[in-house]
């Protein structure tokens, strides 16, 4: 079993920056492959970045390359999502979630992953 906590959402001016973390407890939170998505007003839980278990391979849809960044550290139990020139667009409630998959394709999938936080609210204001 794993719990996942979000922290580091808010307000923010368009242009502006946040940087989320989800703190793991529980089992060998090493051994997972770590996720965020989000979820915008009134749509889908989409998938914004994955990081394998390792770090070595790192995932993100090609609308959202070069303004956000995964990582984790695995001494600390945490990973972390690193947003820059955030956009009105980018409005939603953040989830974290963790998996034991480790492929590109099945990482980009909600249904890959076991455990979710509770989600944290990000608003970016124009």
């Amino acid at each position: 079993q794993v719990q996942l906590v979000e922290s580091g959402g808010g307000l923010v001016q368009a242009g502006g920056s946040l940087r989320l973390s989800c703190a793991a407890s529980g089992r060998a939170f090493s051994r997972y492959a770590m996720g965020w998505f989000r979820q915008p007003p009134g749509k889908e839980r989409e998938f914004i970045a994955a990081i394998t278990w390792s770090g070595d391979s790192i995932y993100y849809p090609d609308s959202l390359k070069g303004r956000f960044t995964i990582s984790r550290d695995n001494a600390k139990n945490t990973v972390y999502l690193q947003m820059n020139s955030l956009k009105p667009e980018d409005t939603a409630v953040y989830y974290c979630a963790a998996g034991v998959a480790d492929r590109s394709w099945e990482l980009r999938r909600k249904a890959e992953y076991d455990y979710w936080g509770q989600g944290t609210q990000v608003t970016v204001s124009s």
